[in-house]
């Protein structure tokens, strides 16, 4: 069993024997023991962030732009509360991180300690899995186990909440075998007689769709290369959700776009329109359905997805398919061909889709000396797309625009807050992604109002020389809050407007980035080669028009027929035509 060694150092040794390369954290006094280990090893690099919220980012960052598990390390109390948005945002999209937190001594629990609080109990409805953990001899398994849980089925956030006197006293420590849990065992293969009739039912559709999501992005790149396979063997049209963006090729002449409550009119209204929808590693959020009543009202539904208690949950389906999605399309794809399937006659159902997709429901058209942020984003792409970058973005109207207009062809290189929507999610998920990939292009889309959410963290791209390039789509509010008080709220703009703004280019240099100013169209083109031509850290300060709108919208609440697809329709000035969406 060897000698025995600290607590703390069999933390540090139990990362090392996972495979960690990368903890993000902040120290203080309940895990200096940790931090001391760390200090005497040189296997894991530690990145020092500014606040506990960031590291959990980055760590979220790396996870979803490598594939692995992202740590992070915080101490008890404050640094524990402030880690919870973090936790709560990996959660909703399914990433995986292990989070070590800092504990005061096992005999001051519940007294009410310096810097103590429940870390238990806040995380218990924001983690996938937490642990108290009071044997210093249980620290090794329970770490083992914890990335087990975390990156396995529908992956997730696991805490480990460790007092103090547990990472200084004494155990022995052995790396495990293979890790198993004794109920926690996701199921991966899926129902052959339930794919069977998947596959029937596909070839037999008339006008099918694949709704596909976040799932197929988590199932590893071999997930989406069958996604490919499956479209091209059905001929069905693809839609993505905001978080399955990269999983299907931005260009390729199946995808109809993002769908949902700012997606494009053709994946919205073949949504509606389709008699059989696959569902992809997709949970039906709300952003995406719409008036659930109104929803793919005249389809059958099959539903694909590791985690049973989304099914049913809010759409009811007619087939369900428990298992790992790229596992569920490989078999798929097996009994489509051994049956010898052929695809239904599209031809009628592409010439809808054509007929809707000419409707071009992401068209603007630039004029005068105001610059238009989709403008702004669609050139950022273009100039971009040979170095095939990795996107991150902060939360708002930006990021509609950015997944609207910035395209996606690999799975892994769009990071964005999705279900719980954090501002200040940007910035560290950038640099988490960049220390992933030293040597790619990573670039923030940034509101001016969210940037401000995390924005020491410039501090720590300085400090380990990461080359992250933020581009801000200044247009002076709070663009989404402003937008829907001037759809719900008779444009009364309470405290929407983002006064006393930064001079984001001095704050750059303050930090020893590079700011750059965009003013208008005619500056855009050189701002951005500005920018890729610098070989350090970037801040763009884009200053684009105030009061654009981002449209295509579904209102809260609407049905997708009812859409509003441009600021014509939104004042009732459009044609019967574009209001008779249906």
């Amino acid at each position: 069993m060897g000698t025995e060694i600290t607590g703390a150092e069999i933390v540090v040794q139990s990362l090392i024997d996972l495979g960690v390369e990368v903890v993000f954290g902040y120290p203080g006094g309940a895990v200096l023991p940790i931090y001391d280990a760390l200090f005497q090893q040189n296997r894991i690099r530690h990145i020092l962030v500014r606040h506990e919220q960031a590291a959990v980012h980055a760590a979220e960052g790396y996870a979803r732009a490598s594939g692995k598990v992202g740590v992070v390390l915080v101490t008890s109390g404050p640094g524990a509360t402030n880690a919870v948005t973090g936790i709560t945002d990996a959660l909703m999209d399914s990433i995986p991180l292990v989070v070590l937190t800092g504990q005061v001594p096992t005999h001051l629990i519940g007294t009410d300690a310096f810097q103590e609080c429940d870390t238990v109990g806040i995380t218990r409805h924001c983690s996938k899995h937490n642990y108290l953990v009071k044997e210093t001899a249980k620290l090794g398994p329970v770490l083992h186990e914890a990335f087990y849980i975390a990156r396995s089925g529908r992956p997730g956030p696991v805490v480990i909440d460790i007092p103090k006197d547990v990472q200084i006293m004494k155990a022995r420590y052995a790396k495990p075998g293979a890790i198993t849990h004794k109920t926690y065992k996701p199921q991966v293969k899926g129902d052959l007689a339930a794919i069977e009739a998947a596959v029937d039912m596909l070839a037999a559709a008339e006008r099918p769709i694949l709704y596909t999501g976040g799932g197929i992005i988590n199932s590893g790149p071999i997930a989406s290369q069958l996604l490919r396979e499956l479209a091209k063997v059905t001929g069905a049209p693809v839609t993505s959700t905001l978080m399955g963006l990269g999983s299907f090729g931005h260009e390729h002449p199946q995808f109809l776009g993002m769908l949902g409550m700012h997606g494009s009119y053709e994946a919205n209204m073949a949504m509606n329109r389709c008699d059989l929808m696959v569902c992809l590693g997709a949970r039906f959020d709300d952003r995406v359905t719409g008036r659930l009543d109104a929803f793919s009202p005249h389809s059958r539904k099959i539903h694909v997805d590791i985690d049973r208690s989304s099914f049913n949950k809010t759409v009811r389906v007619d087939l369900t398919i428990q298992g790992d999605v790229g596992s569920v399309m490989e078999d798929m794809l097996k009994v489509w061909r051994a049956r010898g399937h052929r695809a239904a006659d599209q031809k009628a159902w592409w010439a809808q889709i054509e007929g809707w997709r000419a409707r071009n429901s992401f068209g603007f058209e630039q004029k005068g000396d105001s610059l238009l942020p989709q403008k702004a984003i669609q050139r950022l792409y273009e100039m971009t797309k040979a170095k095939k970058p990795i996107i991150s973005t902060e939360v708002g109207q930006h990021q509609m625009w950015a997944a609207q207009h910035f395209g996606f062809h690999d799975p892994n290189k769009w990071l964005t807050s999705g279900g719980l929507g954090t501002m200040g999610y940007g910035l560290p998920a950038a640099i988490g992604a960049q220390l992933a990939f030293p040597g790619a292009l990573v670039i923030d889309i940034a509101g001016e109002a969210s940037i401000q959410m995390n924005i020491q963290e410039l501090g720590t791209a300085v400090q380990y020389r990461l080359p992250v390039k933020i581009f801000i789509i200044n247009n002076e509010y709070m663009g989404m809050v402003r937008q829907w008080q001037e759809l719900n709220h008779g444009s009364r703009y309470s405290e929407s407007y983002s006064d006393s703004l930064p001079d984001f280019v001095k704050l750059a240099e303050a930090y020893g980035w590079k700011g750059i100013v965009i003013e208008g169209p005619d500056d855009l083109d050189a701002g951005i080669q500005a920018m890729l031509d610098h070989p350090g850290p970037v801040v763009v300060d884009c200053r684009v028009a105030k009061l654009a709108n981002c449209f295509p919208m579904i209102p809260s609440g609407a049905a997708h027929t009812d859409m509003i697809l441009s600021a014509a329709d939104e004042r009732g000035e459009a044609d019967d035509d574009a209001k008779a969406l249906v």
